[in-house]
């Protein structure tokens, strides 16, 4: 098969291009900008609504498209929506249109859990059978994007497969959960001790060997999937395990909910403490039972590579 990766020079563009050539696939990798002649790779620029995809997208069988506007903590466009819909829904609705045209079968586009909710309470779990109820832009655009999928695909027969991950982890992660690696490796306290709440994570592994799957699965086409690593954790034990993994013990001590929101909002911070402690957990059961997925990686054996990536990252010597 040979496949189109966008985002391929990201987090989990990089190791999705090593798995495909891994399993003897042809890849070619769309990047915005190139520094040098790349035989795999082609420069598209900026994606919007008038990128022109055609030198990407000559005798490809399937395109992977995790390129993306993603949400940040600090938004700085004047209109985040429509920032968002340039590139998220009318740059994806482009790709997809173009793809149809030059006989690509089949496009497996990343989405968000942020297209369910921000938070799942009272035992409940999100599904992909829940009506979608996106919070923010980032969020309304990739549900807004997963309708135009659908559309396209209906007039065009070209077969869509959307995989809707929770946070994912990894050798080289950012964000949110560097941070706390950064924390608990530094042996800074953290205000976790009474927070008892549970999310889904998913591994750049689980994630790399499910868009494989989705890729090539027949039972796959037209289908929407949750994803996960198998199993659940409090943001206390993630930090636990972390500090187990490092060699480090996570320090934690203890805030009232309401005093430690108000901390976070004052210092303008209260998206990330919303995440550490609310809980969001999800049903992966439609795509263990339609394709027979099953995570490669456990959540442990995902948290344990981070940590010897980041351990390695502050002392190349470990």
């Amino acid at each position: 098969m040979k496949f189109l990766v966008t985002g391929a020079n990201g987090f989990v563009g990089n190791a999705l291009v090593a798995a495909l050539q891994r399993n003897a696939h042809s890849v070619r990798r769309a990047l915005r900008n190139m520094r040098e002649e790349e035989n795999d790779a082609v420069s598209i620029g900026d994606i919007n609504g008038h990128t022109d995809w055609d030198e990407a997208l000559r005798d490809i069988d399937i395109v992977i498209h995790l390129a993306a506007r993603v949400h940040v903590m600090h938004e700085s466009a004047a209109d985040p929506l429509a920032a968002f819909r340039e590139v998220n829904v009318a740059g994806t609705e482009n790709l997809a249109r173009q793809a149809a045209a030059a006989g690509v079968k089949r496009l497996v586009y990343v989405s968000s859990i942020k297209v369910n909710g921000e938070e799942t309470t009272d035992g409940h779990v999100y599904r992909e059978t829940d009506p979608p109820a996106p919070q923010d832009p980032y969020g309304i655009s990739k549900w807004e994007t997963e309708q135009v999928l659908h559309q396209i695909a209906a007039e065009t027969g070209l077969e869509i497969v959307i995989v809707r991950p929770p946070l994912v982890y990894g050798p080289g992660v950012k964000g949110n959960f560097l941070q706390l690696l950064k924390a608990v490796y530094a042996g800074i306290p953290l205000p976790l001790a009474k927070v008892n709440n549970a999310r889904s994570l998913l591994y750049l592994g689980n994630l790399v060997d499910i868009l494989l799957a989705c890729a090539i699965h027949p039972a796959a086409k037209g289908r929407t999937y949750l994803l996960r690593d198998g199993e659940d954790i409090s943001v206390k034990d993630l930090a636990r395990e972390l500090g187990m993994m490092l060699g480090r013990r996570a320090k934690m001590f203890a805030l009232p909910g309401a005093l430690l929101q108000a901390m976070a909002t004052v210092i303008g911070r209260q998206d990330m403490w919303n995440r550490l402690t609310t809980s969001l957990c999800l049903d992966d059961a439609a795509i263990r039972r339609e394709i027979g997925w099953e995570p490669k990686y456990t959540l442990r054996q995902g948290l344990q590579a981070t940590a010897t990536w980041y351990k390695g990252q502050r002392n190349p010597s470990l």
